[in-house]
């Protein structure tokens, strides 16, 4: 498996950790209310379960199987796929943040903004591996 894959899946794996950690922590809260400001993890756990996650799962796994039809067969651009692993991570912990700190529209919008980028880096990288020549 490419290092690559390993890093997304690793960062995957990370962000179902803390996705589920603070689902549960929210779940627990519904039934013994433990202090009113606990719901501010609600976006951070959509955003860990669904970008972090989710996405990223799919990230790795299509980098790893993907098809190579160039001679000798390559796995595409890999610094521009790198660029949209490091992106993505940073959206996905600038919109984390922006539920704990209040005010910061900014944060949301540069979060978003990093995970689009990535997500068009990531696809710039795939399209060369999914269309035929």
């Amino acid at each position: 498996m490419p290092r690559l894959s390993v890093w997304y899946i690793r960062a995957a794996l990370v962000y179902l950790l803390l996705g589920f950690t603070f689902g549960g922590l929210l779940l627990f809260h519904k039934g013994v209310p433990l202090h009113p400001t606990l719901w501010r993890l609600l976006p951070a756990h959509i955003e860990f379960v669904f970008f972090g996650w989710t996405v990223q799962l799919i990230l790795g796994m299509a980098f790893w199987i993907l098809p190579r039809f160039a001679k000798p067969p390559v796995r595409g651009n890999e610094p521009l796929a790198w660029a949209a692993f490091i992106a993505i991570n940073a959206g996905i912990l600038l919109l984390a943040a922006a539920s704990f700190l209040p005010g910061s529209g900014w944060l949301i919008l540069a979060g978003r903004a990093a995970e689009t980028m990535g997500v068009i880096a990531f696809a710039l990288h795939a399209w060369p591996r999914v269309r035929a020549s």
